[in-house]
């Protein structure tokens, strides 16, 4: 098959292109992920993974804007929901992009991540799918989370310590103070 894979990072995106390849997939990558904060944060994702799908030789789709606003504004007063919203940002245009260019179906490093929901991703993937006419190419990647860390590592790769939304980068630092009643 001939695969867009939409790619959140390039460490979680090692083990998935592996596999895929060597199922004897055709990948492209795509980097669409307007949930990243702040805009440094998302340069030095998007950095690295450029730098990466050219060692591998994989062809990447980018774009040079960054559509924050857009996320921001389906996220927000629906915080709670903010991970499906998320998802579904991204996955669409992924499927609308696998689409587009004729790719036999789609995927996403997402469903590397153990952080993720991976029944939500796989339910999505699958209505975005039949929704854009575009196969959705469910894969179980979370076997390959210690392999895709310890090989980013050996790489020097840039690693995010947050999933990338300000929402998430909040609960890395700050914990609600305990009720003194």
């Amino acid at each position: 098959m001939k695969i867009l894979l939409h790619i959140c990072c390039a460490p979680c995106a090692i083990y998935p292109i592996d596999i895929l390849k060597k199922d004897g997939h055709e990948v492209t990558g795509i980097f669409y992920n307007p949930n990243i904060h702040p805009y440094a944060e998302y340069k030095k994702r998007m950095d690295t993974v450029i730098k990466y799908s050219e060692d591998i030789g994989m062809r990447l789709i980018k774009f040079d804007d960054y559509p924050m606003e857009e996320f921001l504004r389906g996220v927000v007063f629906r915080e709670e929901k903010r991970c499906e919203y998320c998802y579904h940002l991204r996955m669409e245009y992924t499927a609308h992009i696998a689409k587009k260019g004729k790719f036999d179906g789609f995927t996403s490093t997402l469903l590397y991540s153990k952080f993720q929901d991976h029944h939500l991703l796989k339910d999505l993937g699958e209505s975005l799918g039949k929704k854009h006419g575009t196969e959705f190419y469910y894969h179980d990647f979370r076997k390959g989370w210690k392999e895709g860390i310890r090989i980013s590592r050996d790489l020097n790769m840039y690693r995010q310590q947050y999933c990338g939304c300000i929402y998430s980068e909040k609960e890395r630092f700050y914990k609600k103070p305990k009720d003194k009643a």
